[in-house]
């Protein structure tokens, strides 16, 4: 019998860091996500705020929309989202809706995380955090001190 090769959280937090990579390099802020379903990446995806102009285009929300486009429909329940850093009261929010399986972020966001914020994600998503937690959180930081 054919063994299906197994992907380990580290594994999908460094894609997911490819992504916040190809952020920083478009000048964005550098968060990666992307959604797995059947051990198998379903989307892709980085901030894309300051290229549309648009407040919602963080990584999650873009990896929402292709993830749901990927499998053709909107509830992702057995999909689970690698995200570089904690999603912020409005993805926390949209990823309530999709009922998401699993989320698995990186680095904490003390100020603007969904969970300092008080916003509650799906009662049966489980989350798993400070997964590579040094590389998620030194690509911002070294982002925001090239800023300054």
């Amino acid at each position: 019998m054919e063994s299906v090769l197994q992907y380990d959280d580290n594994y999908f937090m460094r894609k997911a860091l490819e992504e916040a990579e190809y952020a920083m390099e478009m000048g964005e802020v550098p968060v990666g996500a992307i959604i797995v379903a059947n051990n198998q990446i379903i989307a892709r995806a980085h901030n894309l705020t300051e290229t549309l102009n648009d407040v919602t285009a963080h990584a999650e929300m873009q990896a929402i929309t292709a993830a749901a486009d990927a499998i053709g429909g909107k509830y992702l329940k057995d999909c689970t989202m690698y995200v570089t850093m904690e999603p912020c009261q409005m993805c926390a929010g949209a990823l309530y809706w999709t009922q998401i399986k699993r989320v698995v972020f990186g680095a904490s966001d003390e100020k603007r995380g969904y969970r300092n914020m008080g916003t509650q994600i799906h009662p049966k998503t489980e989350v798993t955090q400070g997964i590579m937690v040094e590389e998620c959180s030194s690509i911002v930081t070294d982002f925001f001190k090239k800023k300054r």
